[in-house]
């Protein structure tokens, strides 16, 4: 039987991992949806991706089946301080565990702290989808410049945020009072 390639989108991580398998390449805009959606790409770059296929022996004797994924990209957002559009590197790396149900899969992910997913029925995953995830998950909460490239702009209150503090304070007169003073001396 002929050794055919192996499609990141239609991975049959069994095989992959029983071949010990290496792939790599460059995730465009129109292969993560998801991501772009609110992080395009930095210059019309794409993400690189590898991954890499490993069996291990298993703790009653079947193989354990290993899919390590990395992958790195430049995305644009906006910087919540000044609001300016800044490139982020993001870089994201997981090792998954693939097992034969949703139960095994549950157990094992309460009982370890390995990730662990079921095989899906047909035995194919779709690995770019997980490149991506790892993506998202490298995404800041909060993207922010260490120092924003232009001065914040100051509010348009600020002319009248002075007038306010130049006004006397309510309780000035009190606290005048207290001292033995009269109020507004």
């Amino acid at each position: 039987m002929k050794d055919r390639p192996h499609d990141p989108r239609r991975l049959d991580v069994r095989r992959f991992a029983a071949t010990a398998a290496q792939l790599q390449g460059c995730a465009g805009a129109g292969e993560l949806p998801r991501l772009v959606a609110d992080a395009p790409l930095a210059g019309g770059e794409g993400a690189e991706w590898s991954m890499r296929g490993e069996q291990r022996p298993g703790v009653a004797g079947e193989p354990e089946v290993w899919l390590h994924l990395q992958a790195r990209a430049h995305v644009v957002l906006p910087c919540q301080r000044c609001l300016q559009p800044m490139t982020l590197p993001l870089q994201g790396a997981r090792s998954i565990r693939f097992v034969d149900d949703e139960a095994e899969a549950e157990r094992l992910d309460e009982e370890l702290d390995d990730d662990v997913l079921a095989t899906p029925a047909r035995g194919r995953v779709d690995a770019l989808a997980l490149v991506e995830d790892e993506l998202i998950f490298a995404l800041p909460l909060v993207p922010r410049h260490d120092t924003c490239p232009e001065p914040l702009p100051a509010p348009a209150d600020t002319a009248r945020a002075t007038e306010a503090d130049a006004a006397p304070h309510p309780f000035a007169a009190l606290a005048a009072l207290k001292r033995g003073g009269r109020p507004g001396r």
